[in-house]
């Protein structure tokens, strides 16, 4: 039986303008929801990209189970701060966030465990997609690199982190926010690389400290580098492989590539909130979310590397990131320790404002 997907889209002023009156409606609604509804689904995911999610997962799962799916979107942090207000009231059964967030809402214990006796394809996904460290698996992933210009520099010259440190593309360089999913994967791989571990705090913003005079901008957003490097206005900046995909696509002289040393990679994960109306189907959605059919056509239509090794991986990744597709891991790719990255988190958001942006 198929049924259409309902799509709310929640943006971060309407949450915060409205999230008083809500809070009493949804209140008011819960003790309807008390029993669950096994017919409706919430799923709580990221704006961009949300079609072809719907294409690629959320249509034929509705069509498979006779389950509807209710499909709210935003960024990490808007929706995790909506679901802390909310509680156990928020209506949500998935709610799909990458790691570090997920990480954050467990310390708030915000997230229940998955019920792996109903998840039958976590036997058939990748080590690194389920971890202890987290109450959810990872239903894809992106590797942190860096994007550059390939008629400005070679693969190699743009693999090497000494790269921001060559004053003779000073102003011609970019670097992530460490509040972003690359910045924080840039900062470990610079801490890796010249300090102790990724943790090495201290002398990772040290060097970037350093290189800030050769750096044009301290960026917020992949849309900003995208736009920066097709305008010609730099020659690299670290970023993650799937900004990459849709450029190279398009023929732009832009290339991705792993860097030598400091290699990371942000998961995202399928999260059950506590107070969940749906636990049964919200396990069964993460099922299907983790089978070949769907992370083959995940990867397809989204652009999502699947955790799924069944799954096939189409040209237009490999065309970005090679073999490492195939398994990153063996590629040297690593997952960070979230627990010391939430410990730290707003002591180093601090620092990087006033030790390296602020330069």
């Amino acid at each position: 039986m198929s049924r259409t997907s309902t799509k709310r889209i929640v943006t971060a002023t309407v949450a915060a303008a409205s999230f008083a009156m809500l809070l009493s409606s949804c209140s008011a609604d819960a003790g309807d929801n008390a029993e669950g509804d096994s017919k409706t689904l919430v799923v709580s995911t990221f704006a961009f990209g949300v079609d072809e999610f719907t294409e690629a997962v959320i249509t034929p799962f509705e069509e498979a189970t006779g389950i509807t799916v209710e499909v709210e979107t935003g960024n990490n942090a808007d929706r995790l701060s909506s679901l802390e207000l909310a509680g156990d009231d928020s209506g949500i059964d998935v709610m799909l966030i990458s790691d570090f967030y997920a990480a954050m809402g467990q310390s708030s214990d915000l997230f229940q465990p998955v019920d792996a006796d109903q998840i039958p394809n976590l036997a058939n996904v990748a080590d690194f997609a389920v971890s202890d460290e987290f109450d959810g698996p990872s239903y894809s992933y992106q590797l942190n690199g860096v994007m550059y210009r390939t008629d400005d520099l070679s693969a190699e010259e743009a693999a090497s982190w000494d790269l921001y440190a060559d004053t003779d593309y000073a102003g011609r360089l970019a670097f992530p926010d460490i509040s972003t999913t690359g910045g924080q994967l840039s900062v470990s791989a610079v801490a890796d690389t010249y300090g102790s571990d990724a943790y090495d705090i201290d002398t990772s913003l040290e060097t970037i400290g350093e290189w800030a005079p050769n750096i044009l901008q301290f960026v917020s957003s992949s849309t900003e580098i995208t736009n920066l490097l097709v305008q010609g206005e730099i020659v690299a900046s670290p970023t993650l492989n799937g900004f990459a995909t849709s450029l190279v696509a398009a023929g732009e002289p832009v290339a991705w590539t792993a860097t030598d040393t400091g290699k990371f990679m942000a998961t995202n994960r399928a999260m059950i909130p506590v107070g969940a109306p749906n636990y049964d189907a919200a396990n069964e959605f993460i099922d299907y979310l983790l089978s070949t059919e769907a992370q083959t056509a995940s990867a397809e239509i989204v652009g999502d590397l699947p955790v799924n090794p069944s799954a096939t991986v189409p040209d237009s990744l490999t065309a970005v990131v090679g073999d490492i597709a195939l398994d990153p891991i063996a590629a040297g790719f690593e997952t960070l320790d979230f627990a010391t990255i939430v410990e730290n988190y707003d002591d180093w958001v601090d620092r990087f404002a006033r030790e390296v942006s602020s330069k």
